[in-house]
């Protein structure tokens, strides 16, 4: 039996970073992994998918090079080596998660965690044989999340794809059906429809991009249909059948057809990895296919926390987010620890999207704030009318701010456009410290940048705007 001070079980952005910040804090620190260091986030999910879509990007640019000037010819691309690029990327990201295991003195132990009823671990191997048995002081549950099906449907990651399968598909196919618009199902649409897959996206919702400002989800909409993507909301999935080899799916509301395509992606959520872990022997409460804490990520286990997807903070809802996951996991180190840390903030918490044109939002939509009761202030500055963004061609979208009326509190931030997840850092941080609409305006901004978008759209909504 191996003896630790802190067990971390999982090794994604939540796992591995709570492990690096026990060690730095002095504690003998564990992790449990089953599969890859890195987790989904790093092998499967928030890394190698952007190494996709960038080269998404470089082949819609191609066939725009024209425009710059620029003569290229022979446009093609090779899908395959498409892919083992992004497979290469994340094989990279697991490797500098090892370095900094050791580099951190960290034990790594391979297999997979089952809880005995003394809160001592069993590690099982492939085959569920107990291989090794750790006793800690204290453990943490990050085993993160998988995708979620429509009940009676299987993933076969052939014909019926999670975000996993349409990761390692080794050609484009002809014809794509994806459900649901959240950020994974644009994310690929995107992806598909640059190598000519025609894509069409199935939301259940009003709008695409459901959590997003209505006016940005409509700019990306917008955007979508002129590549030729066919978008249909309100919309629901009623079944998806494979029958020689194509997939029929069947949808109702605004449009009712079967669709026929070569795939179908199903992209409607996630649900918490809380399987085969034995929580029943601990008698740990699990909430919606989540294991339920408290603010300090405790479960009603002494000893036990959970954090990341598979946690449920209060039966609340909280952003399915790798980051979330990192800034949970150093949050709930150090409450263990003694260090005093304010509770996570959830309304401060950024959201990205990374297909062009790219989404990034904090804080309240327009139509929450008003459904709260503020007064508004709203700013919007089209990047059409910023310099930098002419100068690189890419003038489709805007910076939308909006800003409590009586105190000037930036109650929610949205942009649609070029580079969005980089800009929506600033006013994170503004967000993050309570700032206000002056902050922004008293700030000089380089120019040309695209940043400048932001100052502009703080001085629409306060009358002050110079370039519009």
């Amino acid at each position: 039996m191996q003896e630790f001070d802190l067990t971390v079980i999982g090794s994604g952005p939540g796992g591995y970073t709570a492990a690096i910040r026990a060690a730095q804090l002095g504690f003998k620190t564990a992790v449990i992994e089953r599969d890859r260091l890195g987790g989904v986030c790093l092998n499967w999910g928030c890394i190698p998918t952007k190494a996709l879509i960038k080269s998404a990007e470089l082949m819609n640019k191609s066939k725009h090079m024209n425009d710059y000037g620029i003569n290229v010819e022979n446009k093609g691309f090779d899908f395959p080596k498409i892919i083992q690029r992004s497979r290469k990327v994340a094989e990279a990201s697991e490797k500098g998660v090892q370095f900094l295991m050791k580099k951190n003195k960290i034990t790594v132990i391979n297999g997979t965690a089952v809880f005995n009823a003394d809160k001592t671990i069993a590690v099982k191997d492939k085959d569920g044989n107990v291989i090794d048995t750790v006793k800690s002081k204290h453990t943490i549950v990050a085993t993160g999340a998988r995708a979620k099906s429509i009940p009676g449907i299987i993933f076969d990651e052939k014909k019926i794809l999670s975000s996993t399968g349409a990761m390692l598909l080794q050609e484009a196919p002809a014809k794509m059906t994806i459900v649901g618009s959240g950020a994974i199902g644009m994310e690929f649409a995107y992806f598909y429809n640059a190598f000519g897959t025609e894509v069409t996206i199935i939301e259940m919702l009003p709008q695409i991009l459901p959590v997003e400002d209505k006016e940005i989800s409509e700019t990306v909409a917008k955007e979508f249909k002129k590549l030729g993507v066919k978008i249909y909301t309100d919309t629901k999935t009623e079944s998806v059948e494979v029958k020689d080899g194509k997939v029929f799916t069947k949808v109702s509301g605004k449009l009712n057809e079967t669709l026929e395509s070569d795939v179908v992606l199903l992209a409607i959520g996630i649900t918490g990895n809380i399987d085969s872990l034995g929580f029943e022997n601990l008698g740990v409460e699990l909430f919606r296919n989540a294991i339920k804490v408290d603010v300090n990520y405790k479960t009603n286990v002494d000893g036990i926390y959970a954090i990341g997807d598979v946690a449920l903070i209060n039966e609340k809802g909280k952003p399915w987010l790798a980051h979330v996951a990192s800034a949970e996991a150093i949050n709930c180190v150090e409450k263990i620890n003694g260090i005093h840390a304010e509770d996570i903030d959830y309304g401060k918490i950024p959201g990205c999207t990374y297909c062009q044109p790219q989404v990034a939002s904090v804080g309240m939509t327009e139509e929450k704030a008003k459904a709260a009761g503020y007064e508004l202030k709203i700013g919007k500055f089209p990047f059409a009318a910023n310099g930098k963004s002419r100068a690189a061609g890419e003038t489709a979208g805007m910076v939308k701010l909006i800003f409590d009326a009586k105190y000037g509190e930036l109650l929610g931030a949205h942009i649609v456009g070029a580079e969005a997840t980089e800009l929506i850092g600033e006013l994170v941080m503004l967000k993050s410290l309570d700032g206000v609409g002056e902050s922004i305006l008293k700030t000089v901004h380089a120019h040309p940048t695209l940043s400048e978008s932001i100052l502009e759209a703080a001085g629409v909504a306060y009358g002050e705007a110079i370039n519009i």
